[in-house]
This record gives C-alpha cells, sequence and structure tokens, in this order.
C-alpha cells in the first residue's frame, strides 16, 4: 500500500515552462503555504491531487503497483517545484497532469519490446457477479499493452483525451502543444490502437461495436 507522507523541503527542482492560467488556484496557494513550511499544507494538498493522479497512473497503466509509484514520483517532484512556483502562471493540477501522464508515459515505452498483446494474462473463469468487473480488468490491461506499442506522444494524447476525458485544449496545455497538434496525435493513436486491438474484439466483449 502506498503511503504518502508530508514531503521534505526541497529546493532541488526548477518549475518548468508554464502557461497562462486564469483565475485563483486554490492548489498553487498550498503549494506556495507549503513553500513556506507549512507542512499541514502539504497534507491538504496531498489529499486534494493524490486521489486524481492515482487515478489517471491507473487508467494509463492498468497496473495499481505501478500506478502508486507514478504518484508517488509526481507529487515527490511537485514538492521540488514549490519553491519556485508563481500563482497565476501555471494551475497545479495542469503541472499534475503532465508530469503523471510523462511518468506514465515513460513506463508504456519500457514496456514496448518485452510486452506483447498475447502476453496479457486472461481474466480467470470468475463467478457470475464478478464477470463484469473480470471483463473491465481484461479490457484495461490490453489497452494498456496497446498503447505500449503507440508512439509515446500519440499514447499520452489518447490516454488524456479518451481514458482521462479531457478536452483538446487542456491536453494542449498539458502537452505544451497546439490544440490542432492534439487533434492529429489523437486521430492518429486512435486508428493505431483500433488496428491493434482488431483482433480482440470478441474476446474483450466488444462484438456490437
Amino acid at each position: 500500500m502506498m503511503t504518502l507522507s508530508a514531503p521534505p523541503y526541497d529546493r532541488d527542482t526548477a518549475a518548468g515552462r508554464r502557461e497562462q492560467s486564469a483565475g485563483f488556484d486554490p492548489d498553487g496557494a498550498l503549494l506556495l503555504a507549503y513553500a513556506q513550511g507549512d507542512m499541514t499544507a502539504a497534507r491538504l494538498l496531498t489529499d486534494r491531487l493524490a486521489p486524481r493522479a492515482l487515478a489517471q497512473a491507473a487508467r494509463m497503466l492498468a497496473d495499481r503497483s505501478e500506478a502508486e509509484d507514478v504518484t508517488q514520483e509526481a507529487l515527490l517532484r511537485l514538492w521540488r517545484v514549490a519553491p519556485d512556483w508563481r500563482q497565476g502562471e501555471a494551475r497545479v493540477t495542469t503541472w499534475l497532469y503532465r508530469v503523471v501522464a510523462n511518468l506514465a508515459t515513460d513506463r508504456l515505452r519500457r514496456r514496448r519490446g518485452n510486452l506483447a498483446l498475447d502476453q496479457v494474462a486472461e481474466p480467470p473463469d470468475p463467478a457470475p457477479s464478478a464477470a463484469a468487473r473480470m471483463q473491465t480488468e481484461a479490457r484495461m490491461a490490453a489497452l494498456a499493452a496497446a498503447l505500449a506499442q503507440l508512439p509515446a506522444r500519440q499514447a499520452q494524447a489518447v490516454a488524456l483525451r479518451h481514458l482521462e476525458g479531457l478536452g483538446n485544449p487542456e491536453i494542449a496545455a498539458i502537452m505544451e502543444i497546439g490544440v490542432e497538434a492534439v487533434e492529429s496525435l489523437t486521430a492518429r493513436g486512435k486508428r493505431a490502437l483500433a488496428a491493434i486491438l482488431a483482433g480482440r474484439k470478441a474476446e474483450l466483449g466488444y462484438d456490437d461495436d
């Protein structure tokens, strides 16, 4: 089980490129408070952000243990950038989406070459009450394996759009590219995924799709 404790005070890493973001960001205010030594702010920010980061990583990776590792690393990076954070120039959630997506995509890329689709474990014969859950797990495992075969930027765009449900402008901010580039990456990624998974539709319960 992942344990996310209050972080150490660390000036190790500077904040990355920043996009303009309108409005007050309460997460940014908490991050700045932590940078001033307020550990209660760090705990509150962890409570707010860790579940989102974990859910995002789990959807991309279909592996709880790996998702926990990604979440831990993303939050550690957040604590490191805290001293250099400039409120009003970036939103913490956008920054965190970007880091989690990059970390998860890196792990998907490392899977390429040592994880083929036919190596994804098939679900055991479950009791009827567990059938839907097991089928969902099989689908997510197959999708994660398929994402691992895509170019990294395509995998990231597809995951943010179709797993996270983000809009193209938000994805553009996260990936630091234009909206048209997001649309292109997403379209190419979807076509590639469809080709990879074409032979497994019946097996994964997509007969009617």
